[in-house]
């Protein structure tokens, strides 16, 4: 991995992690459980670098707008 890939991977778990956190406060607010609550990471516009890097920390759910974009992008990520 790059240090440019290290860059976006932390960068992405921030992310990730203040979004998670305010899940999770969220969810205590109104008394769910965090974990029965799905972050689905929209991928439209975003550079293949940061998709890569969500997939890397094991990120699985994904949104995209149009099932055309899907079917272009995604292959490429297999």
């Amino acid at each position: 991995m790059t240090s440019d890939a290290s860059d976006i991977d932390r960068d992405i778990a921030a992310n990730f992690e203040e979004i998670r956190a305010r899940i999770d406060k969220a969810a205590k607010k109104w008394e769910r459980n965090p974990g029965d609550i799905d972050l689905i990471a929209v991928s439209k516009r975003q550079p293949d670098a940061a998709v890569e890097a969500a997939l890397r920390l094991g990120h699985r759910q994904f949104g995209e707008n149009r099932v055309q974009e899907a079917q272009e992008k995604w292959p490429d990520f297999r």
